[in-house]
């Protein structure tokens, strides 16, 4: 314990640290790139075109209201019209046994044109539509619930043009990652490795220093 002490004395009176305190007193500090996982996949189109899951939820099929299920009936439908009013539904559709969450505006401004919460457009039911990204997808959902069964119809349509401004997103972000790549490299230029440390940490192409592409 003694000979640890004077050790330490020594090194201070000498002015110095010990060499792994010095060394991250010195280190130089490197950039750090977070790339945001995307949102969409990179052709949404044909993944919703080619998905067996989108295929079945594209044609009408039954939804059903899936919120408080152990509460009774009559309290389960005055939930289910209140919660619509704040703009939002728990549905699962019902042979696939996928659920969602359904946000929507619920302004009933009866002048409105293609209202997402419709409590006017046929009797006894609450038409809704809801936009939404599925598995990478932009999605719309659109269907009718019986405000007295709680069940209904619904389909799940691609959503062209959320899915354009999406696609866009995708491509500016993509763009400003290997832009800042590429100016790291100039700033902090990569030594250069024998080619058999390229083989151990997995060559030149590895992804931490590699650009984002489609």
């Amino acid at each position: 314990m003694h000979h640890h002490q004077n050790l330490g004395e020594a090194a201070a009176m000498s002015g110095m640290l010990p060499p792994y305190e010095a060394m991250a007193m010195y280190e130089q500090p490197k950039p750090r790139f977070i790339f945001k996982m995307p949102r969409v996949v990179p052709d949404q189109k044909a993944k919703y075109d080619s998905d067996e899951l989108f295929r079945r939820l594209g044609r009408e099929t039954e939804v059903r209201y899936t919120g408080y299920r152990e509460r009774a009936i009559d309290e389960r439908r005055l939930r289910f019209v209140n919660d619509c009013r704040k703009g939002y539904a728990e549905l699962s559709f019902v042979t696939s046994g996928t659920n969602v969450q359904l946000y929507f505006n619920a302004n009933h401004n009866p002048y409105a044109q293609d209202q997402e919460c419709d409590f006017e457009r046929e009797r006894g039911k609450v038409h809704l539509r809801s936009h939404f990204i599925m598995n990478g997808v932009c999605v719309r959902f659109r269907g009718w619930v019986d405000m007295d069964r709680l069940d209904g119809v619904a389909t799940l349509e691609f959503d062209e043009g959320r899915a354009q401004q999406e696609d866009a997103q995708l491509r500016e972000q993509i763009e400003s990652y290997n832009q800042r790549m590429s100016a790291a490299k100039r700033i902090y230029p990569v030594p250069n490795t024998p080619p058999e440390d390229h083989i151990r940490r997995g060559g030149p192409g590895a992804m931490p220093g590699g650009p984002m592409g489609w």
